[in-house]
């Protein structure tokens, strides 16, 4: 019978070819073990390199799949070989099968009809054996084992199952093979989980720990979906042309924008003598989906607060979809020595408590003084309302139980649920797309020089016909949709100083601007999004006179309205009028009567003119004054700082 191996199965990121180099350097830094952890195994192909009698084996994944054929490969259950043999013979005799769930759903997809016939038979039969106690559950992996193995061998796919080729060959024959299993050299003691990784870590413990998360936005979970549903046999509604069932409970957070924050729990929490990081050198290459989710930074600042750190690299087969061709692509080995944290660890970049800007730029934000009005805030908020969020530089960065951002350019609040719904990798994705379309410039993967243009001058000489072309289709549009809101995204990023502006028309009228989206914007639009993601936050679009404020035991409204003594891109036509500002006083002073806590930026005296409206409402109401030292003069590139003119800004409070 023929026999197969741990390692004749298609997986993306596979370290088979990076065995021997773990092993170089479990040597070179002379580690001693008696156990070993596989965190991220996937196949197990590094959990079974290690695998002997004298070496306790842990090997996790939160696939089902890949768990089963650990409990094969890796378990001590007593097994009858000739048994399973026997039923191996009979499966691949099978001919002239009745439909099933299998072959409803898959017939001539990823298999032929015959083909899924046998896959739902054979699986059926598995369980079906089981529950007669005719097979034991080492017995029961094994066989589903050897079936996800087979079904993998002749799978019409390009070797995950995110789609099949749609004129491939579904000739190949279904063929189960006896697994080659080293029992007689497993250790006693070794175990396998299915469990989320950050939790398992909290309770056991290594010698060597092995970590090789995901890298990018693309989900094991979506490749290999098909193994999954085989493995688990709970016969799930299917859906799309893929075929895929729905798979929330399964995803990993490795896959997103939260990975640096998951990696960070992750080492704080592991008990071992050592640490081995497997992570590739993608950073913002590549596609957006392609880019690595953890930067080299943060993997090195998060390991030096556990111990001594070294870092190992060698060449590495980079797996894509055919749209990307990276060259020099390292697989690092990050090993850390846990003891005493290095001298020169940093903090993590995404830390909760670092504030973040927003890649939208609204003239006024508050992101420069945030450090001033935060700290004036009342503590342990149980809601927040950021009443005039724009950019939301204020609200995403806040501390609160929950979080309300209310704007009444509706454009920016579709886009913040944009930001709340999808992951950076993806949004990066529909945006490179835009940018090919639009053959605007790339100047992160090009340069300035591909497009005639230096860095002084910019690259709005070369974008200029293109970005009105993208500002000419955006406009003709006229329903709202997500395709829509990305081509705002994309306008806003490739406009004057990422400013927003709306002429009389409602049509989007900012100028071509200097930049493109280069390194520093993905970085910021990155750490917003991640930021966004680890806030309770919701997004209304509404006018404030609408809107009602919940009553909460410790509520704070803050207001950053446009400024009735100066003028904003975003609100020149109609401005924001004295019956406005009126308004907005009224509305505040009923939320004071209601006994609500709220804070309001503003400016008192602006170029030699004084708000006396504001200045009488707080006089009446005795609230109070609290000096801003600020400058905004960055939010135009061409004007001038005045020396003679006076500007006070303030945050006035009721509390």
């Amino acid at each position: 019978m023929k026999m197969i191996e741990i390692n004749n199965r298609r997986y993306i990121g596979s370290k088979y070819r990076m065995l021997g180099k773990i092993q170089e350097v479990l040597e070179k830094e002379k580690i001693k073990y008696t156990s070993f952890l596989d965190l991220f195994g996937g196949t197990g192909i590094v959990g079974d390199f290690f695998n002997d009698e004298n070496t306790k084996i842990y090997v996790n994944d939160l696939l089902k799949s890949n768990y089963l054929s650990y409990l094969a490969w890796f378990g001590n259950e007593k097994i009858d070989k000739k048994k399973i043999k026997d039923y191996i013979e009979k499966y691949n005799s099978l001919v002239d099968l009745d439909d099933n769930y299998f072959s409803i759903n898959f017939s001539n997809t990823y298999f032929s009809k015959e083909n899924c016939k046998k896959i739902g038979f054979i699986r059926e039969n598995i369980e079906n054996e089981y529950i007669a106690n005719n097979i034991n559950n080492r017995e029961r992996a094994i066989l589903i084992t050897s079936l996800l193995y087979a079904m993998d061998k002749i799978a019409n796919t390009v070797g995950h199952y995110d789609a099949y080729r749609k004129n491939g060959n579904l000739d190949r024959n279904l063929e189960l093979c006896m697994l080659k299993l080293k029992s007689n050299k497993n250790n006693k003691n070794n175990k396998v989980f299915n469990e989320d990784s950050n939790e398992l870590v909290k309770s056991i413990s290594a010698d060597v720990v092995y970590i090789d998360p995901p890298y990018n936005s693309r989900q094991y979970s979506d490749a290999y979906h098909l193994l999954e549903n085989v493995a688990m046999w709970e016969k799930n509604e299917v859906f799309g042309v893929a075929k895929k069932m729905e798979r929330n409970g399964i995803k990993s957070k490795y896959c997103s924008v939260s990975a640096p924050l998951a990696f960070k729990d992750l080492i704080e929490n592991i008990n071992a003598k050592y640490i081995i990081v497997s992570y590739n050198n993608m950073g913002n290459k590549g596609a957006g989906r392609s880019q690595a989710k953890i930067s080299d930074e943060d993997i090195i600042s998060i390991l030096e607060k556990k111990g001594k750190v070294k870092i190992y690299e060698t060449e590495f087969n980079q797996f894509n979809t055919g749209k990307t061709n990276i060259k020099n692509l390292k697989e690092r080995l990050f090993v850390c020595k846990v003891g005493k944290p290095s001298k020169t660890a940093k903090q993590l970049e995404y830390s909760a408590d670092v504030q973040v800007k927003s890649p939208l730029n609204y003239t006024g934000g508050k992101y420069k003084i945030l450090d001033q009005i935060m700290p004036m805030f009342p503590h342990e908020l149980d809601l927040f309302v950021d009443l005039f969020s724009g950019g939301s530089n204020v609200g995403v960065n806040v501390k609160a139980k929950r979080i309300i951002c209310v704007d009444k350019q509706k454009e920016i609040i579709r886009v913040m649920n944009l930001f709340k719904k999808y992951e950076d990798g993806f949004i990066i994705n529909k945006l490179e797309n835009i940018i090919d379309k639009y053959e605007l410039s790339n100047s992160l993967l090009n340069g300035y020089e591909q497009y005639n243009c230096t860095s002084d001058k910019g690259l709005g000489s070369y974008n200029k016909n293109k970005y009105i072309k993208l500002r000419n289709d955006y406009n003709s549009i006229r329903y709202d949709s997500t395709d829509k809101d990305f081509l705002f995204l994309t306008l806003v990023i490739y406009g004057f100083n990422n400013q927003i502006r709306f002429n009389s028309n409602g049509l989007f009228n900012m100028p071509v601007g200097k930049r493109d989206f280069n390194n520093s914007l993905r970085k910021k639009l990155k750490n917003f999004i991640t930021k966004l993601k680890t806030q309770n936050i919701e997004f209304i679009n509404s006018d404030f006179r609408e809107f009602a404020i919940e009553t909460t035991d410790n509520t704070l409204v803050y207001c950053d309205p446009p400024y009735f003594l100066g003028t904003a891109s975003y609100n020149e036509n109609g401005g924001w009028t004295e019956k406005d500002e009126r308004d907005l006083l009224n509305y505040l002073t009923v939320l004071d009567e209601q006994g609500i806590k709220f804070a309001l930026s503003n400016v008192i005296e602006h170029k030699g003119n004084k708000h006396n409206l504001l200045s009488d409402w707080i006089k009446e109401h005795n609230y109070k004054i609290h000096y801003i030292n600020c400058d905004y003069d960055n939010s135009n590139y061409h004007k001038k700082r005045n020396d003679n003119s006076k500007t006070i800004e303030v945050l006035i409070t009721n509390y």
